[in-house]
C-alpha cells in the first residue's frame, strides 16, 4: 500500500513507527521483540532508516523487506543521497520494487561520522529534491520526504528551508514527516508558512517520547536548534536516578503533546521508537 493513500483516505489519524538497522544479534533480537509488541498498535506503517553515509543502505532494504513480508507490517524504507551514486540508488530500488517495497523516504542524509561538511559523491545526488525526481521518474513508488518544524540547522533561514521543501515536494514528495520537536505551537505556525507556499501534501509529526534526562540532553546535541521544554527537563530531573520515574515523565508529556496535536487535526503521529517499545506502547494507552 502506498502510505499516501492512508492519509488521503481520511479516516483515523495513522499512527507509524520508526527503527533504526541493528549493529549486532543482539540488537536484532530486541528490535524484533520491539517489533512484536508494537504491531498490537497496529501501526499503519514503519520505517526503517538508513546510516548517515548510506553504510546500511543493503541492510536498510533488507530489513524493510523482511519486516513486511514477515510481520504482515507497510514498511517504507529510507533511501539517502550521502556516499551512494545513482547506479547504487537504482540497484536497491529495484530490489526493494522486486520484493514489494513500494514507499520509500527521499533524504539528502547526514555526513559520515567525523566529517562536518556534507559533500555528494562522484555519480550522486546534491539535495533530497534530486533524489525524489529520481524516483518518480524511474519507480512506481510513493515518495515521503522530511520536514523540520524549527528549521535544519544547515538551513539560512526557515523561509529558505520551506523554499527548498517546496521543491521536494515539486519533484514527488507525497508526505513529509517532521524532525522531533516538543513545542505544538512550532509545528502549527510551521504548517501555516508551509500551506502558505502552496505545499498541500501531509505534515506528520514526528514525536519521540523521552527516556531519561541522558536522552533529551542527546536529543539536544544531535538536534540543534530543537526547543526543549522547561517542564519536561524539570519533570526529568525530578526524577532522578529512578529509570521508570523518568521513563513516565516522557511518556506522560508525549501523549499530552501528541493528544493536542491530533485533537488539532494533525494528520497521524510518527513516533521515534528507539527500537523499544515500552515508551511507545505506553503513550498509545493514553491515547
Amino acid at each position: 500500500m502506498r502510505i499516501a493513500d492512508l492519509y488521503a483516505a481520511g479516516g483515523d489519524p495513522v499512527l507509524s513507527l520508526e527503527f533504526f538497522t541493528p549493529k549486532n544479534d543482539a540488537g536484532r533480537s530486541a528490535l524484533f521483540r520491539a517489533i512484536e509488541r508494537l504491531a498490537a498498535i497496529e501501526p499503519g506503517f514503519v520505517s526503517i532508516t538508513c546510516g548517515a553515509a548510506g553504510t546500511t543502505r543493503e541492510r536498510t532494504a533488507d530489513l524493510a523487506i523482511e519486516i513486511q513480508r514477515e510481520h504482515g507490517l507497510t514498511a517504507m524504507a529510507h533511501l539517502v543521497c550521502t556516499g551512494t551514486t545513482q547506479t547504487e540508488l537504482d540497484e536497491t530500488l529495484r530490489h526493494m520494487r522486486d520484493n514489494g517495497i513500494e514507499n520509500i523516504l527521499a533524504l539528502r542524509g547526514d555526513p559520515p561520522k567525523g566529517v562536518s561538511d556534507w559533500t555528494p559523491v562522484e555519480g550522486g545526488f546534491r539535495h533530497a529534491n534530486e533524489l525524489a525526481e529520481f524516483v518518480r521518474a524511474r519507480f512506481s513508488l510513493g515518495i515521503g520526504g522530511a520536514c523540520y518544524p524549527e528549521k535544519h540547522h544547515e538551513a539560512p533561514s526557515l523561509e529558505a528551508d520551506i523554499a527548498n521543501l517546496k521543491r521536494k515536494v515539486d519533484a514527488g514528495a507525497e508526505f513529509l514527516i517532521t524532525q522531533l520537536f516538543f513545542d505544538n505551537e512550532k509545528y502549527w505556525r510551521f504548517v501555516d508558512l508551509v500551506r502558505a507556499e502552496g505545499i498541500e501534501v501531509p505534515i506528520v509529526p514526528g514525536i519521540m517520547p523521552v527516556l531519561s534526562l541522558t536522552n533529551l540532553q542527546r536529543i539536544a546535541s544531535l538536534s540543534p536548534g530543537t526547543t526543549i521544554p522547561e517542564t519536561l527537563e524539570g519533570s526529568l530531573r525530578e526524577a532522578g536516578d529512578d529509570d521508570d520515574a523518568s521513563l513516565q515523565a516522557g511518556v506522560d508529556f508525549a501523549a499530552a503533546q501528541c493528544r493536542a496535536l491530533l485533537h488539532k487535526g494533525a494528520p497521524g503521529i510518527h513516533f521515534y521508537t528507539l527500537n523499544r517499545s515500552k515508551a511507545t506502547l505506553r503513550t498509545v494507552a493514553q491515547l
